[in-house]
């Protein structure tokens, strides 16, 4: 006499019925809309730290920035905030394209695949920001859709109504009171830009 041993198709049905609702379970717990967005969020951060680190070595090596003319040039802003949408946007009164000047046409501090991809419709957009004072910070900005990445701006911005625990040279244009600072809480926030650095 031989026994087979093995599970029967009940018992195999009901393994696979326990593992879809745990599978469904786990997926409506992390919330895969929002893991989507914070990736999203996290590739347009590295995108403008990038950038950030761009003018900043350019600045480093010429010693003034990638929107200004030249080192006489005495008008050092890009105030208000500008969104970036081409390569050869200008910046700046000076009217010079600073991501040209950044890229293969200047000192080749970012890749012209790099600039392409941010001014493409498929990244978030960014912009851009300086007041133009010595010492002031340059500032590049998005704005986030994840609730992890808009919380935090929510909170910068709504720190005061004056901006009096904010950098000073940062741009009021970043925590507009609309949807931004008036908003009750992170989530009607949808228009807090967070900003680096």
């Amino acid at each position: 006499m031989k026994i087979n041993r093995g599970f029967t198709l009940i018992e195999l049905l009901i393994v696979i019925t326990l593992l879809g609702i745990l599978a469904v379970a786990v997926l409506s717990a992390i919330n895969p809309i929002e893991q989507i967005n914070r990736s999203k969020d996290t590739a347009t951060r590295g995108d403008a730290e990038q950038l950030i680190n761009a003018t900043d070595r350019y600045y480093a090596s010429k010693g003034y920035y990638p929107w200004m003319e030249n080192g006489q040039s005495e008008n050092t802003s890009i105030d208000p905030m500008v969104e970036i949408t081409a390569i050869d946007q200008t910046f700046g009164t000076d009217a010079v394209a600073m991501l040209g000047q950044l890229s293969s046409g200047g000192t080749a501090e970012i890749k012209e695949s790099y600039v392409n991809r941010i001014i493409a419709g498929t990244a978030r957009h960014l912009w851009i920001y300086n007041k133009g004072d010595q010492g002031d910070s340059t500032y590049v900005c998005f704005i986030p859709r994840s609730a992890d990445f808009r919380e935090k701006a929510w909170n910068r911005c709504k720190e005061t109504a004056d901006f009096g625990n904010l950098p000073s040279d940062y741009s009021s244009t970043a925590c507009p009171a609309v949807d931004c600072t008036n908003a009750g809480d992170a989530k009607d926030a949808t228009a807090c830009y967070s900003c680096l650095p």
